[in-house]
């Protein structure tokens, strides 16, 4: 079951494809973007990342990490980066465990699937703001800055 809205948002402590240690704790006091994609490198997968780059100085400006998660492998992760040429961090969640957290497993054999596709924006006080049931690649980094606008001035 994934969290609701206004309540906390799932504790995760992982390591990026790059081996930096990320937890949601050591974020707080910044806005949080955990966006889940089925598998590095596939097409939806690689628009939505290079969007999310290009989008970088104004989640920046916003005070918002960007975090990418999928069940890859840490080799899959950081080839993926390496070829769209991304900054931001990415989990390779391999053992599934930040997935179950934010309850984005579905499909066969539990893998991730497309229609899965999920973002959550977690709050600096770790509260759950906002979450996307089926982000739309070509449009998810837009909408994320569109919702932190309006949470950051209501």
């Amino acid at each position: 079951m994934s969290p609701r809205v206004g309540q906390p948002a799932p504790p995760f402590d992982a390591v990026s494809d790059d081996g930096t240690p990320l937890s949601l704790n050591g974020l707080r006091g910044r806005w949080v973007v955990l966006y889940f994609y089925p598998r590095a490198g596939t097409p939806g997968c690689s628009i939505e990342a290079q969007r999310f780059e290009q989008a970088l100085p104004e989640f920046a400006r916003l005070d918002a990490q960007v975090i990418g998660v999928s069940t890859d492998t840490e080799a899959r992760q950081a080839k993926f980066r390496e070829t769209c040429g991304l900054s931001f961090p990415l989990i390779p969640d391999g053992d599934k465990t930040v997935c179950r957290a934010y309850g984005v497993m579905g499909g066969i054999g539990g893998l991730l699937n497309l229609a899965g596709r999920q973002t959550f924006l977690i709050d600096p006080h770790g509260q759950l703001a906002w979450h996307w049931k089926s982000a739309d690649p070509n449009r998810n980094a837009a909408d994320v800055i569109g919702k932190l606008r309006e949470l950051q001035h209501a």
